[in-house]
């Protein structure tokens, strides 16, 4: 296993991040506890999750599978890089969901409890707020981090000028402020690249790509569908996209199956080699899955290569960062 740091902090993490959102939902309580046992074999020690997942409104479903994972001890919880968030609905009432400061501390603390841990490593905003002031915030992820109970803070969906935004408020009041951005990057998808990664790269946070096979669309669904499988590549998201970009995705498969390499393990790849991304989340269902996703730090894209993915999933505008990338 590879890996790297977190942005600009010290800490240490593996360079694919094992997200946990198909626990419980999909993936049942005995095989995600296989699943992570796997993970730690392989050297992945970055686990993504959130409050929310296991979509059961207040339950935190996921959240309770990996804290009875972890509560079997042999180490587990002090190899893991834990992220999770907060931001969604946990409850009915009005102050159950959001980023108030009455919120966020209340939710770190049903998600402590759940996860069975003193101390999340990387406490991240689901989604901006845009109707909390950022000093409110940084006063409870402050307080968070003086107890003990969070070491890092970070962002997952957020806008470019909303990640300058939380880094002006947090160098005001001399804090670390954001040190990661979680963010929907892979090939068909690529609007990042015009100011929320520069954005990153400018203040020193790691970009930690969700959806990096765009829901099972990069992973070969053509070929899986012919051999009677790819059942997640054919519904969702995916379905719409494959519908309107087919022959994108047929020649796509094509130059996977030139190269000699799995479409999925090609995907990956190319985020890892983007400027700024530290770890993009694989969302194994199975202990099968997670193995075979190993294969995509054993590919290296050449510049002719590269190019060609450019041509078939171009960037937005002239590529790069904006302005540059819609204007002269």
């Amino acid at each position: 296993m590879e890996y790297t740091n977190l942005g600009r902090t010290g800490l240490s993490v593996s360079r694919l991040c094992l997200g946990t959102m198909n626990f419980g939902p999909q993936t049942t309580e005995p095989d995600s506890f296989a699943i992570m046992d796997r993970a730690l074999e392989h050297g992945i020690n970055f686990f993504d999750t959130a409050n929310v997942y296991g979509w059961q409104l207040g339950e935190g479903i996921t959240e309770q599978i990996i804290g009875r994972w972890f509560a079997q001890g042999g180490g587990r919880r002090d190899k893991v890089v834990l992220a999770t968030k907060v931001y969604g609905k946990m409850g009915d009432w009005p102050n159950d969901q959001g980023l108030s400061a009455r919120h966020i501390i209340r939710a770190c603390e049903e998600s402590l409890r759940r996860l069975q841990t003193d101390t999340i490593d990387l406490y991240q905003m689901h989604h901006i707020s845009r109707t909390t002031p950022w000093e409110e915030i940084w006063q409870a992820m402050e307080t968070l981090v003086a107890q003990g109970k969070v070491i890092y803070v970070g962002s997952s969906n957020f806008a470019g000028w909303h990640i300058a935004q939380a880094q002006a408020a947090a160098g005001r009041r001399n804090f670390l402020g954001l040190v990661s951005e979680q963010c929907i990057y892979n090939l068909m998808t690529r609007h990042v690249e015009l100011e929320v990664v520069p954005a990153a790269q400018h203040y020193g946070l790691g970009i930690i790509p969700w959806s990096p096979l765009h829901g099972g669309l990069l992973a070969g669904v053509l070929r899986k569908m012919t051999e009677g499988g790819a059942a997640r590549g054919t519904s969702g998201r995916a379905a719409d996209a494959l519908a309107e970009h087919r022959p994108t995705v047929e020649a796509y498969e094509k130059l996977c199956a030139d190269l000699g390499h799995d479409p999925a393990d090609v995907a990956l790849a190319w985020l890892l080699s983007r400027p700024g991304v530290t770890a993009p989340i694989i969302g194994p269902r199975t202990l099968d899955q997670l193995d075979r996703t190993l294969g995509a730090l054993e590919v290296d894209l050449d510049e002719a290569t590269l190019k060609r993915l450019d041509e078939l999933f171009p960037p937005v505008g002239n590529g790069g960062p904006g302005p540059e990338a819609w204007a002269w």
